[in-house]
C-alpha cells in the first residue's frame, strides 16, 4: 500500500508533504527553497535539466526539458500520480509558466498561464497596461524584422530601449536620440542571438519607452484569489538614469511620503488585475515622478538573486518561507520589527577576469553590516551590463534607520578593491 502525504498508515509515520519546485540549473533561489521547505516540515522535490550535474539535489530530483513543455508537464504529472504535490512553485521568469500550468492541472492555487506569460513578456505587459489605463510610460513596440527607421518616427526622447524576455536589466539601454537609438537597437538584437532559451519571437521585437525621471521603488508583494498583501517596499537610492540600469542598493522601510507609498500600492494592484495575475508572489519596480507612480514591471515570481533575505527583516519569515506557505495554503504569523535592512547588489565595475576581491575583512567590520556573500569566484570572466546577467555578489545590512543601513552599505562597499585582468581573445585569422 502507498503511503499518502497527507496522512499516516497505523503505525507508519506520515510523510511530509511534497513541494515541487521548478527551477533552471544553477539558480540562485534553489537552496534557499530547498531549507525554507524543511523549515516548514515540507519535502522540496527540484524540477530542473540537471539530469548530469553534480549538484545532489539537481541529480536526485525530476529532470526535464524547460524547451520541451509537453515533455515537461508529462514527467511532472506522472510524478504527482506516484506522490502528489502539496504546492508547485515556479522560482524565476522561465519556469513561472510551466508552474502554473501544473498547478492548473493538479487543482492547486494558481495564476492562469496567460496571465503569467503576460508579466513576463515586456511587450504584451505594456500592452494589457495601456488597455487597462494603468500609468506606465509611454511605449512603441519595434519587430527588428521590419525596416527600423519608420517604426521610430514618433519616439519622444529620450527613451529606454529593452528586450521584451530578459531580466535583471540586461540589455537595457538608454537613448537620447536616433543615432543612440539605432545603436541600442542593433546591439540588444546581437545580445538576443546569444541567449539560446529565448523563443524566436523574443529574438524579434524590442520595447522601446519614454524615459521617465526620478526615484525607483520596488514592491514586493502576495497575492491570494487577487487581493495584494504587501510584503516589502524598498527604496533605490542611487539614480537609475542610464545609459545602463545596473541596480545596486535596496533599503527598507521606504523613506517615501505615505501618500506616495499608498499610490504605489494602488497601481501595482491595477497593474496585477491588468495582467490577470490572482496568486502568489510579484515583484514590482516602478518609478515615481511628481508623486505620480508608473509601472516598469510586475512579474509573477519574487525579487532575484539573494535580495530575498532582507524580506526576513518585518517579517520574521524568508521570502521563500512565505512563498512556500502560501502556494500550500498555510499563512504565516508576521511578525513586525522596528529599524531597517538593506542590500548591495555589487557591481562589476568592468570586463575582465576576476584574480581576487581585497578589503572584505575590513568591510565586514563595518558597523551594521551582516553579511558579504560573494557569488563570483577567482578566475571567472565578468562581464557588464548590459550584456552581463550576474552581479559580483551582495552586501547586507541591518541598522535602526534607513540612513544609517544605505550608509552601511556604501562603507563596506568602498572597503573593497577588484583586482581585474584584461581577456584578450583571438579573433581567427582568415587566409586569402
Amino acid at each position: 500500500m502507498r503511503v499518502s502525504t497527507a496522512a499516516a498508515v497505523e503505525g507508519v509515520p506520515a510523510l511530509p508533504p511534497r513541494v515541487l519546485i521548478i527551477a533552471p540549473h544553477g539558480s540562485y533561489r534553489t537552496f534557499a527553497y530547498q531549507h525554507a521547505a524543511q523549515r516548514l516540515g515540507a519535502r522540496a522535490v527540484i524540477a530542473s535539466e540537471g539530469k548530469h550535474s553534480i549538484i545532489s539535489i539537481y541529480a536526485e530530483g525530476l529532470h526535464v526539458d524547460f524547451n520541451d513543455l509537453p515533455a515537461a508537464l508529462q514527467i511532472i504529472l506522472e510524478e504527482s500520480a506516484r506522490a502528489p504535490f502539496a504546492a508547485v512553485i515556479g522560482t524565476d521568469d522561465g519556469t513561472t509558466e510551466i508552474a502554473a500550468r501544473i498547478a492548473s492541472q493538479l487543482g492547486l492555487p494558481h495564476n492562469r498561464p496567460s496571465a503569467v506569460l503576460t508579466a513576463r513578456r515586456k511587450d504584451l505587459a505594456r500592452e494589457a497596461l495601456a488597455h487597462s489605463n494603468v500609468p506606465k510610460p509611454q511605449h512603441w513596440i519595434i519587430e527588428l524584422d521590419q525596416p527600423l527607421l519608420p517604426q521610430v518616427a514618433s519616439v519622444l526622447y529620450p527613451v529606454v530601449v529593452k528586450p521584451v524576455a530578459l531580466s535583471a536589466s540586461r540589455g537595457v539601454i538608454r537613448a537620447n536620440d536616433l543615432p543612440q537609438l539605432t545603436a541600442a537597437m542593433e546591439r540588444i538584437s546581437r545580445l538576443l542571438h546569444t541567449v539560446p532559451e529565448l523563443e524566436p519571437s523574443a529574438r524579434q521585437r524590442l520595447v522601446i519607452e519614454q524615459f521617465v525621471p526620478g526615484q525607483e521603488v520596488t514592491l514586493e508583494g502576495m497575492l491570494r484569489q487577487g487581493e495584494l498583501t504587501v510584503l516589502a517596499v524598498f527604496d533605490k537610492p542611487d539614480p537609475l538614469d542610464g545609459p545602463y540600469f545596473e541596480e545596486t542598493y535596496y533599503i527598507t522601510p521606504s523613506r517615501l511620503p505615505e501618500e506616495v507609498q499608498h499610490a504605489l500600492i494602488s497601481v501595482v494592484t491595477q497593474a496585477c488585475g491588468a495582467y490577470g495575475l490572482s496568486e502568489g508572489p510579484i515583484h514590482a519596480e516602478c518609478r515615481i515622478h511628481h508623486g505620480g507612480v508608473f509601472v516598469l514591471e510586475v512579474a509573477a515570481r519574487t525579487i532575484g538573486g539573494l535580495c530575498g533575505k532582507l524580506l526576513r527583516f518585518g517579517t520574521g519569515y524568508s521570502l521563500e518561507e512565505l512563498v512556500i506557505s502560501h502556494a500550500m495554503g498555510k499563512t504565516l504569523s508576521v511578525q513586525s520589527e522596528t529599524g531597517a535592512a538593506g542590500v548591495l547588489m555589487i557591481p562589476i565595475p568592468q570586463a575582465g577576469m576576476l584574480k581576487r576581491i581585497e578589503g572584505i575583512l575590513a568591510a565586514q567590520r563595518v558597523p551594521y553590516i551582516e553579511d558579504i556573500d560573494i557569488q563570483i569566484r577567482e578566475g571567472h570572466e565578468l562581464v557588464p551590463l548590459p550584456e552581463g546577467a550576474s552581479y559580483l555578489g551582495f552586501i547586507f545590512a541591518r541598522a535602526p534607520t534607513p540612513a544609517q543601513a544605505e550608509q552601511a552599505l556604501r562603507d563596506a562597499h568602498a572597503c573593497l578593491r577588484f583586482v581585474i585582468a584584461p581577456v584578450w581573445k583571438l579573433e581567427p585569422k582568415v587566409i586569402t
